[in-house]
């Protein structure tokens, strides 16, 4: 898997060397998670074919530095991050409906998107604490192994382009994701009553995934090797 993504980063990275270069900035806050930022300068984003006037194709690859993700379908709640932090790699693949300006051009976007963890982790001080507050004990310590993969997901947005001068622009764009990844949970949590006698359970965690939910917000400049029009291909790091 960590192969594969190399490679689209690369061909990506060919991909997007034609007329149109920048610098992007792409931040993710996630759903009950916190913060997250991107790594520059592995970010491509916007990398694409124009269909027309009106349609284009675009993909690209970021890699960000998660901060923390929560996860889903377990048997507790937790409104906190439970997983990372870690590396993670974004693919987006989109439509895009285009309404071009004078001086501007107003994007709608939608389509899916594959991500994978490097070095997953657990945030065992959020877990055990998830764990506590459903068993309803006043200390919880856990140990769980668990099995990474990758995760894949929907997305839809908006981006708002603005040409400064013929060489020259600025833009801004919000997604809003919807994904997860398989992460399922084998281990088992010790805890009680203070002043009382503990107790173990082994439990299997299933059907458990990381939650890849939340808003990603890019703000970035881009600069053209040639004048006019909207090129072919674009590129964003």
């Amino acid at each position: 898997m960590k192969k594969l993504f190399i490679i689209a980063f690369v061909l990506i990275a060919n991909l997007g060397y034609a007329q149109e270069f920048g610098l992007s900035f792409s931040y993710f806050v996630p759903k009950n998670g916190d913060f997250s930022t991107p790594i520059s300068p592995f970010s491509f984003r916007g990398v694409g074919v124009n269909m027309g006037r009106y349609f284009a194709l675009e993909t690209g690859i970021s890699l960000y530095r998660m901060s923390g993700l929560n996860m889903k379908d377990i048997p507790f709640e937790s409104n906190h991050s439970l997983v990372g932090p870690n590396f993670t790699f974004f693919v987006p693949g989109e439509l895009v409906i285009q309404f071009p300006g004078r001086n501007f051009e107003f994007d709608i976007k939608g389509g899916g998107f594959v991500f994978y963890g490097l070095n997953q982790k657990l945030n065992y001080g959020n877990l055990d604490r998830a764990l506590r507050d459903m068993e309803g004990w006043d200390v919880v310590n856990s140990q769980f192994s668990f099995r990474n993969g990758p995760g894949y997901g929907i997305h839809a947005g908006v981006e708002l382009s603005v040409n400064v001068t013929k060489q020259f622009g600025v833009s801004l764009e919000v997604n809003y994701l919807m994904g997860g990844s398989a992460l399922p949970l084998t281990g088992s949590y010790t805890g009680g009553m203070l002043g009382g006698s503990n107790e173990t359970k082994n439990v299997s965690f299933d059907d458990a995934k990381v939650d890849f939910t939340g808003l990603e917000v890019s703000i970035g400049v881009f600069m053209r090797s040639g004048g006019g029009g909207r090129p072919t291909t674009k590129r964003r790091r």
